[in-house]
């Protein structure tokens, strides 16, 4: 645990990725496998379910530190953490437990579980004294899930391809499922992420229905003619869906989601698809709810139904069709294509899904374009079509991992649409977490409701109009920034409804947001897609913000 600690700690504190690779391989060239393997697991994501509920947890610390629970939240409130308010408020220990990361998870943090509270509560107290600072704090976010640390999966893979001496593309594949909650890390799994190229298990992995790393696009926001000869790309819809992998072997098939969940029994439907298709097929695409009669995708919301049912009833399966819209092949005829230029991939997906005939299967649409202004009129036209944008890739690209850059221009763009935006006031507040626990950071949004037929002055109709929340938002302000919005909260709370505070309507705020929909579940009658803030509007009045009415009317 100690060696594990200092590692979070080196890596904690430095922004350089040559640092970090560096630092990750340093441990893992030294710690035994059993602690690799959690280090592997935590380091790339992975969360294993609760380990003690955060009320016992609470109790515990104000136990160790014999502290009022009034006291113990105020504390909480002003750190924002609560591995790091236990951390801070326990008593000082140079205490340096010699038990390994496996040892403490496997032995003692996971077996939490199990105990009666009191038992819990009272091992807590005691893995406790056995950890200095660090090594508390540690151990606080690998039981409460806060875990993060400034790494990705990637670099991760990065680091333990370089130590085992494979192809990075083989390793990032290696780590597929490794995450998973039903199977937990030790020693034998590390060891087969780490063993030599050509292993039986690599092939294994091909017989077991398992995704390959999905490759992803950068945002476009240059001029698309800096891309050089139009005639080397290709343009498709940018499709609002889920991003899938549907993989078929002799022993059946599996859907996987580009965050590695297993899909299969949410879409029953797509086992006809599969059985229709090669049975060493692997295909890459967008997974939607289709509306046959519009030829459209239908809403987002549509297809939140059906991920968020472990059983699908055939009644939802009619209300909420599906249809994989596929755009790229990366396995047939039990070869790997990834290193092939997609043109040649695309041409042997065009022959497999002209055979498969199966109306659950869609190729994506090649846009014809002679030059990049003819794309200009197709992206304007998006929002009506139910797509986001365009997507740009070269046609001799080939399938990498990750946001990986082959050619120095880019290989695969995605060229989304303008944001609609609205110009909404602040009306509640919370604070944030982490370093800005002591800022509020966390803001809902409303719009005026005037009524069907708004003043031309720009002022309510009537004393019937109010603001109605609409949205919530964090992110988009600068430091700065935040902390002139955190002055004026301050000095304009209405009210407090536990950590939320009621501030008086007096700053109007540009939001952005990609898509909007009904939703009967909100207030406002209406839900939007990733909503950010743009900037603070000081130029308008709160009379002046937008209403209910004009979000409505971008429902078209």
């Amino acid at each position: 645990m100690q060696a594990f600690a200092e590692l979070f700690g080196r890596l904690d504190a430095s922004t350089s990725t040559r640092d970090k690779t560096d630092a990750l391989v340093d441990y893992l060239r030294d710690a035994p496998h059993e602690d690799a393997a959690w280090a592997v697991y935590f380091l790339a994501g992975g969360k294993p379910r609760q380990l003690v509920p955060s009320r016992l947890l609470r109790e515990a610390a104000m136990q160790a530190c014999a502290m009022p629970e009034w006291l113990f939240e105020e504390s909480y409130q002003a750190v924002g953490d609560l591995a790091e308010t236990i951390a801070l408020l326990l008593p000082q220990s140079n205490a340096c437990s010699r038990l390994g990361l496996g040892a403490w998870m496997q032995d003692r943090l996971l077996a939490l579980r199990k105990q009666p509270p009191e038992q819990a509560q009272a091992l807590l107290r005691l893995y406790w004294s056995e950890l200095d600072g660090a090594g508390r704090l540690l151990m606080n976010k690998l039981i409460t899930g806060g875990f993060r640390v400034g790494v990705s999966r990637q670099l991760v893979a990065r680091a333990l391809a370089q130590l085992a001496g494979v192809d990075d593309k083989l390793l990032a594949q290696r780590m597929i499922g490794y995450l998973s909650a039903s199977a937990l890390p030790d020693a034998q799994a590390y060891r087969a992420l780490v063993a030599p190229q050509g292993a039986g298990a690599d092939a294994d992995a091909a017989r077991a229905l398992l995704p390959l790393p999905f490759f992803l696009a950068h945002p476009l926001q240059q001029p698309c003619e800096s891309l050089g000869d139009p005639q080397g790309w290709l343009a498709e819809w940018k499709w609002d869906g889920i991003r899938v992998q549907l993989v078929c072997g002799a022993d059946g098939h599996a859907l996987w989601s580009r965050g590695e969940e297993l899909l299969t029994d949410r879409f029953p439907e797509l086992g006809s698809l599969a059985a229709a298709l090669p049975a060493d097929a692997l295909l890459d695409g967008e997974l939607l709810c289709w509306d046959s009669e519009r030829s459209r995708p239908m809403p987002f919301a549509s297809l939140q139904r059906r991920i968020g049912r472990r059983t699908v009833s055939a009644k939802l399966q009619r209300e909420a069709p599906v249809r994989l819209i596929a755009y790229d092949l990366l396995r047939l005829d039990g070869c790997d294509l990834r290193d092939r230029p997609l043109s040649e991939r695309r041409s042997l997906l065009e022959r497999i899904v002209s055979e498969a005939a199966d109306p659950h299967l869609t190729l994506s649409q090649a846009l014809p374009f002679d030059d990049w202004s003819a794309l200009q009129p197709m992206r304007a036209g998006s929002r009506e079509r139910g797509v986001e944008g365009l997507m740009l890739k070269r046609v001799d690209s080939r399938y990498g991992v990750g946001r990986t850059r082959a050619h120095p221009a880019g290989d695969w763009w995605k060229w989304k649409l303008d944001p609609l935006t609205v110009d909404a006031v602040l009306i509640y507040a919370q604070r944030g977490h982490g370093r800005r626990a002591s800022l509020y950071t966390d803001y809902t949004f409303a719009l005026w409701d005037r009524g069907p037929e708004p003043d031309p002055g720009g002022k309510p109709a009537d004393s019937a109009a109010r603001l109605v929340p609409f949205a919530k938002a964090y992110s988009g302000l600068t430091d700065a920034q935040i902390r002139e919005v955190d002055a004026v909260i301050r000095r304009t709370v209405i009210d407090k409804f536990g950590p939320v505070r009621s501030v008086e309507p007096t700053m109007v705020f540009e939001l952005a947001f990609e898509a909007i929909q009904r939703s009967p579940r909100h207030r406002s009658g209406v839900a939007v897609r990733f909503p950010r803030i743009v900037r603070p509007r000081p130029d308008k009045t709160v009379e002046q913000a937008d209403s209910l009415q004009s979000l409505l009317e971008m429902l078209g």
